[in-house]
């Protein structure tokens, strides 16, 4: 299998693309607004990207899902409860990030909706969508149950969680969704995380500060 990141854009976030085997279909996880080196990681790997899976929807996640869709035809997932983040990606840079557009940050033309327990099957990966509001309302988790593996956006990261200062955020449905979704997974289940370094469910409910006692 493979599995391939690298942190993008301003807020150093993490691009993962997964795939069974080279020359096949390729899922990404979230997309920074960085298509070019996006898509020199596609070549790198000789994949056929086939879907792009967004965790939520900040622009530092999906910034490039306009220009990634647009030049390849794969298909864009969110959660509509983030609707209001997705479709206005100009507003989010100027709140956000004090700055105007400069480039493609349009959304894609077509997304299709994320739902909670939904069923992903592509070029042998399955993957299951888990809807783990907090961070933003519409905010998933993606878990490879046969690999053991699960993307967590902006939910869990090594040592830390999501913020809920943002507009949509909500510390109790955060907390909610962890005990629910999260650590109800095997201590050795892999975490991919939108930010820093990949760690394990096990390690963090052992030493992530937020997580103790929940």
């Amino acid at each position: 299998m493979i599995i391939a990141s690298r942190p993008l854009w301003l807020a150093q976030t993490n691009c993962y693309l997964l795939a069974s085997e080279p020359g096949g279909p390729a899922v990404l996880v979230d997309a920074p607004p960085d298509p070019e080196a996006i898509a020199v990681m596609v070549k790198e790997h000789n994949v056929i990207p086939t879907a792009l899976l967004l965790t939520h929807g900040h622009i530092d996640h999906m910034g490039g899902a306009g220009p990634f869709h647009r030049s390849t035809g794969a298909a864009v997932y969110v959660h509509r409860d983030d609707d209001f983040l997705t479709l206005d990606p100009g507003r989010q840079l100027r709140s956000l990030f004090g700055i105007g557009p400069a480039g493609d940050f349009e959304p894609p033309e077509k997304l299709e909706s994320l739902e909670h327990q939904m069923a992903i099957d592509i070029g042998g990966l399955q993957i299951q969508v888990r809807h783990t509001p907090g961070h933003t309302p519409g905010h998933c988790c993606f878990y490879l149950p046969k690999e053991a593996i699960l993307a967590s956006g902006d939910q869990l990261f090594a040592g830390s969680v999501g913020r809920v200062d943002l507009p949509g955020g909500n510390w109790d449905q955060l907390v909610d969704s962890m005990v629910k979704e999260v650590l109800t997974l095997d201590d050795e289940t892999r975490v991919l995380p939108g930010h820093g370094p990949e760690t394990t469910v096990g390690r963090e409910r052992r030493r992530n500060p937020f997580l103790v006692g929940l």
